[in-house]
């Protein structure tokens, strides 16, 4: 009987160590003691940054590309707009708008007029 108590033992003594390790939860210890502050400049970080400088610029003298052009269409509309109302209050009989030209032209010559 105290073989068989024995050999019951040495059988079950690792299986309860094993059951005891997997009941117990596992921490993970690390040190929070010290506090590492980076200032951010990587060398990933810096060529983002680059980039998106770059781009910023790209985008920005596009833009101011297109808002020239939006103004000059703009104040060549609006040129347009007071030619075409001097000229159609114009004394001189003669003078016509052209819309397809934005002028005042004179029905006899087909030349521009200064209404």
């Amino acid at each position: 009987m105290k073989t068989l108590h024995k050999r019951l033992l040495t059988a079950l003594l690792p299986l309860s160590l094993l059951g005891a390790a997997l009941a117990l939860p596992v921490t993970a210890a690390a040190k929070t003691d010290r506090l590492i502050i980076e200032n951010g400049n990587t060398a990933v970080g810096n060529e983002q940054a680059r980039q998106d400088k770059e781009q910023w610029d790209t985008t920005r003298t596009l833009r101011n590309k297109v808002n020239t052009r939006v103004e000059k269409e703009f104040d060549k509309a609006d040129r347009a707009f007071d030619t075409r109302d001097k000229c159609e209050q114009s004394a001189n009989l003669n003078a016509y708008w052209e819309p397809n030209t934005l002028r005042c032209l004179d029905r006899r010559t087909g030349r521009a007029v200064a209404p």
